[in-house]
């Protein structure tokens, strides 16, 4: 499901709002959790997981096309767990 899906869905099951608020909504949930990220904090929804930030070190890689050395720099890249109840319910336990 892509971002515009999910606005649809979202618009269509609350008809008593318009798609560009429930549109300015989603962008607005997406744009805090990504600003808390980028300030280091972690992100939970309690059933369905939690938003965090690793930190990847620097490191020598490799170019797979020419097997030449490449610095690799260091980067902060997120990371998801799943909650328990969304693994439940993935895994059709209620």
């Amino acid at each position: 499901m892509i971002k515009s899906e999910l606005v649809q869905k979202i618009a269509d099951k609350n008809p008593h709002l318009y798609h560009r608020d429930v549109e300015r909504i989603v962008n607005r949930i997406l744009d805090a959790v990504t600003l808390a990220l980028k300030d280091g904090d972690r992100v939970e929804l309690r059933g369905f997981g939690a938003f965090s930030v690793k930190e990847r070190d620097a490191r020598l890689g490799r170019n797979p096309r020419t097997g030449d050395a490449v610095d690799v720099t260091p980067k902060r890249v997120p990371f998801f767990k799943t909650g328990k109840e969304l693994r439940a319910r993935l895994n059709d336990k209620d």
